[in-house]
């Protein structure tokens, strides 16, 4: 079920174990060949295929494109609210499910800068509500919820990075004629900085382009099997969601 489509009597009659689902994502820059509307575009449809499947077990909420993208203002066409802005935000708007009654709240995320916000929106909303065992607050980046390097052939990156192989094939396999010669764009190495430390950095500590990673090996037919396999990821996680006894710690 769409929330956008539905009247406010056809909410409140929903079961308040339904699901809610609140997809965030970003408006950013995506280097020299990429739309800045790429990471909401991509999760967009993730969220879309995966709706197909689970119908009207789930409620979806309109997908939420204003991200923490501070990291990339440097270039313009970004957008960004301030990071608490934006925890609050995001804070407020799941609280307002929970005011409705609803017990299983889900936030799946097209953008790596809402990760940390968005684990602490959750964190802090679980210590408000500390006393309700029966709520479920979850926050899920797309593509953490399947191995692609591991389960399709062909890919040479390891892992998602920005505006990288993986994206870059998604938005040609979704919008080719929004990728400007991507095979001509030189490949960026992530760098290996300081790790298990974490150091904080700016996009351009990392990249003068804007992308990092290896955008000329994309192919759309790449993006057809990942935007497949994350929106698999998704349904599993969401199917668990909905399996969850209202209880018990692991679901």
């Amino acid at each position: 079920m769409e929330l956008a489509r539905l009247t406010w009597p056809e909410v409140d009659a929903l079961d308040r174990d339904t699901p809610v689902i609140i997809p965030v994502a970003a408006l950013e820059q995506h280097g020299h060949h990429m739309p800045v509307f790429t990471d909401s575009m991509l999760l967009g449809e993730v969220v879309r295929r995966a709706h197909e499947s689970l119908k009207n077990r789930t409620l979806l909420v309109p997908l939420m494109w204003l991200g923490n993208s501070h990291h990339h203002l440097d270039f313009p066409g970004t957008v960004s609210a301030e990071p608490r802005v934006w925890l609050d935000m995001l804070s407020g708007l799941i609280d307002n499910f929970i005011t409705h009654g609803f017990r299983r709240i889900v936030v799946i995320n097209g953008h790596g800068g809402n990760d940390v916000p968005g684990r602490q929106a959750t964190f802090e909303l679980r210590q408000k509500y500390r006393s309700r065992s029966d709520l479920l607050l979850l926050l899920a980046t797309y593509w953490n919820l399947a191995d692609p390097a591991t389960s399709l052939s062909g890919l040479t990156q390891p892992q998602m990075e920005h505006a990288c192989e993986w994206e870059t094939s998604m938005i040609l396999r979704l919008h080719p004629e929004l990728v400007k010669n991507h095979q001509h764009v030189e490949s960026v190495d992530p760098g290996n900085p300081f790790l298990p430390a974490q150091r904080a950095w700016t996009i351009p500590d990392r990249t003068i382009a804007g992308h990092v990673g290896e955008p000329n090996v994309a192919t759309a037919e790449k993006g057809e099997q990942l935007l497949q396999l994350f929106s698999e990821g998704f349904v599993q996680l969401m199917q668990r969601v909905i399996r969850w006894d209202g209880k018990s710690w692991e679901g």
